[in-house]
């Protein structure tokens, strides 16, 4: 998906890595059996919701909170999510809010929030990059939740919101491989196709130094994102380290050969609806 397209792979890694995931590897059974079967067909979307103004890669600073209901059968949910991706699509969400303990000090639990209970989507935020990616904020209003809809053990969202986030990191790197090999391949035919000079642009020693640095870091990153996916496969409990390095190695080779496939293309590197741009 990420070699076709950029906004459905972030879609699809946002609502399989992060949200399904989360409820497949951390959900009890009858959240399974009721959740699980048309989030895999893709009749319901799933969408992740930690991140806050002010509560971004800080993610223990969040403010949403989780109170018991007057009832005691569920928890109430007051506060906002914001730069969500799928907030607009999404049916599930997976959220993470603090709560009281015993001894007063709060505590993060992850909920799994239907929108059937009140959750309000605010308008799409214009993006400068995955532009068909649903973004924006999720109001929760004295949001009404099961106390079935508990996520993991209490009290212990913010080490399932952690781990659930090694999947992601796999999953955006995952995403930047497919795209760095569409970036090679687009550069390759410029390569032999755009002439300056009398000559294949291909036959300057710059361009091949960009071609050949895009095929050298496309296989350094399947290399990692390969390794990083087996140890997941062998149930390695630890890949925290590898999940990182995927994330970081990927979006900044990905980004930065973007930049210089653009430039090989000259001013078509820069107009909308020509292969290097879309």
């Amino acid at each position: 998906l990420g070699a076709i397209d950029q906004s459905i792979a972030v879609i699809v890694s946002a609502h399989v890595c992060l949200g399904m995931t989360a409820i497949l590897a951390f959900g009890n059974d009858e959240q399974k059996r009721r959740l699980l079967p048309k989030l895999a067909s893709g009749e319901r979307i799933a969408a992740f919701a930690l991140t806050e103004v002010g509560a971004g890669s800080d993610a223990s600073a969040l403010r949403t909170r989780a109170e018991l209901a007057p009832d005691g059968a569920g928890f109430v949910i007051k506060g906002k999510k914001a730069s969500i991706s799928n907030a607009g699509i999404a049916d599930v969400f997976v959220v993470f809010a603090r709560t009281d303990s015993e001894a007063g000090h709060p505590r993060i639990c992850g909920f799994v929030v239907e929108k059937t209970h009140g959750v309000t989507a605010s308008p799409d935020v214009p993006i400068c990059g995955v532009r068909g990616l649903s973004t924006g904020s999720i109001t929760f209003e004295d949001v009404k939740v099961p106390a079935r809809n508990l996520l993991g053990e209490y009290g212990r969202g913010y080490p399932l919101a952690m781990r659930v986030l090694n999947w992601g990191r796999i999953g955006m790197a995952s995403t930047c491989v497919g795209g760095l090999r569409r970036v090679v391949k687009l550069a390759t035919e410029l390569a032999v196709q755009r002439r300056a000079f009398g000559r294949n642009v291909g036959e300057f020693g710059q361009t091949k130094d960009k071609v050949a640095r895009m095929g050298a870091d496309l296989y350094a990153l399947e290399s990692m994102v390969f390794l990083t996916t087996g140890l997941m496969d062998a149930k390695v409990e630890d890949f925290i380290l590898e999940a990182a390095i995927c994330k970081i190695f990927a979006s900044e080779a990905f980004v930065a050969h973007s930049d210089a496939l653009a430039r090989l293309a000259g001013a078509h590197g820069f107009v909308r609806g020509e292969p290097v741009v879309d």
